[in-house]
């Protein structure tokens, strides 16, 4: 009898360590801080960094076809306006990205992750039933889901309670999620139709009962914020029971989420490249870090294998029993995307203040700032080519917060401009800069004659 309860107990926290332990990571459009939003590249960047879910929103274009977009006018991601529900779909197929991609359909999409079953998806729809009381765009996304049999690997979500309502008809077996942003929302006149809530961070930090609450009538919460800027509000969500992150820095969310599980070595088996400017050993340990008689060499092809996390800082598997820091590695720039930025020199922008940071990573900000009116080399790179990280000899700085310098000559010009357009930086510095002259110190006779030159003058102005 004891042997059972002793069993008993064990199969219980087992259920409790695994219902507990981690949390969905979503991707929120994707990765959209490294790639453009809701396009390939950003999906496939967020299912790399470890989200198991990709969050994108749908609307219908004027002849019903499914287009994958956030805005209604797609000038903001295309720098185009075209309004997706007043143009065709042939249209705006038309239409691209800064990395060169089109704008998608919903059927491209699900055709190209089909056969890649570890890809989910959460589709947000866009739309206001006192506006519009027709429901075609929601049987478009049903009829859709159903086509390419996609029922087990998405999940739908909406500010519209009338669009949830109508999936719990017609797909009833659909996993639903309310987005929130207010209690008001939170009733009883709602929930009995979702299996979550996706509620904003600050409704959470300001009702932390609501987790609880949510819980007590098996409702799964999701939170949605950036959280890149905070590491308080990580730790303080991975310390309470949600389900879920919908997040703009999946990477992050599947740092904390690794944190929470206790896990320190994630699959990664991606192509990278030795930024470094030097060889560097390895090391068969990144707990001990015992370096080796086995160098990387710069410009090097690696093949990284795991990422473990020891000492607060990432390290890539690239061999057996061998490893290397992950600072000068990268995976998602090539030196063609950084060639004419090479040896250029940056100043931190007018009345901006720029955070150093240890690591090119978020959670690394320390609390030195880069001096303004002080030219400082780029040493390295990290990051992609729409969120470059920038080494220097104060640390790592964001791409975004500095200005580049150095650009005044043809050549210079000329390079930049054959970068596709997501590599091109705009926050360049088009005059070059002329540090201010300290005033030169006179001597007691160069004094005398300056003083005098001046009474001089004024007593000639006088008479004039």
């Amino acid at each position: 009898m004891k042997r059972k309860s002793h069993v008993f107990t064990a199969i219980f926290l087992t259920i409790i360590f695994l219902t507990s332990s981690g949390f969905t990571v979503v991707g929120h459009r994707g990765d959209p801080t490294k790639y453009p939003e809701e396009t390939i590249q950003s999906d496939d960047s967020a299912f790399n960094s470890g989200a198991d879910y990709v969050e994108l929103d749908l609307h219908l274009s004027a002849d019903g076809q499914l287009v994958v977009s956030h805005d209604d006018d797609l000038y903001r991601i295309t720098h185009t306006h075209a309004i997706v529900s007043q143009n065709t779909w042939q249209a705006l197929s038309q239409l691209t990205y800064d990395n060169g991609e089109h704008v998608m359909s919903l059927d491209e999409l699900f055709e190209h992750y089909q056969k890649k079953p570890n890809t989910k998806f959460v589709l947000e729809t866009k739309i206001d039933h006192s506006i519009d009381p027709s429901y075609q765009l929601e049987d478009e996304i049903a009829a859709t889901i159903k086509k390419y049999h996609m029922e087990k690997r998405v999940m739908i979500h909406s500010f519209s309670a009338a669009s949830l309502f109508h999936f719990r008809k017609i797909m009833p077996d659909a996993y639903l999620i309310l987005l929130v942003g207010s209690l008001k929302r939170i009733n009883f006149s709602n929930l009995p139709q979702v299996d979550a809530v996706n509620v904003s961070s600050d409704l959470i930090l300001n009702h932390s009962w609501l987790i609880h609450w949510l819980h007590r009538i098996n409702k799964q919460v999701y939170v949605w914020a950036e959280m890149d800027e905070s590491p308080e509000l990580w730790h303080w969500l991975i310390n309470k029971n949600i389900d879920g992150v919908v997040t703009n820095f999946p990477s992050t969310g599947f740092k904390y989420k690794l944190a929470k599980q206790g896990t320190k070595k994630y699959d990664i088996h991606r192509n990278g490249i030795y930024f470094g400017k030097e060889k560097t050993a390895t090391m068969m340990n990144p707990y001990v870090r015992v370096k080796q008689k086995k160098y990387v060499k710069p410009g090097q092809k690696l093949e990284v294998m795991y990422g473990v996390r020891a000492h607060n800082q990432l390290y890539y598997q690239i061999d057996n029993q061998t490893f290397i820091s992950a600072e000068f590695v990268n995976l998602d720039l090539k030196q063609q995307d950084v060639a004419p930025y090479k040896d250029k020199q940056i100043l931190a922008k007018p009345q901006h203040k720029v955070p150093i940071y240890r690591l090119p990573e978020n959670q690394a900000k320390t609390k030195k700032e880069m001096p303004i009116n002080t030219l400082y080399k780029i040493q390295n790179f990290n990051g992609s080519p729409k969120s470059m990280w920038l080494h220097t000899s104060l640390g790592w700085v964001k791409a975004r917060d500095i200005l580049f310098y150095g650009f005044f000559d043809g050549t210079s010009w000329h390079n930049y401009n054959k970068l596709p357009r997501i590599n091109r930086y705009t926050n360049i510095a088009l005059l070059e800069y002329l540090p201010l002259q300290a005033p030169k110190t006179l001597n007691f006779t160069q004094q005398i004659r300056a003083t005098w030159k001046l009474n001089n003058k004024q007593k000639i102005d006088s008479l004039k």
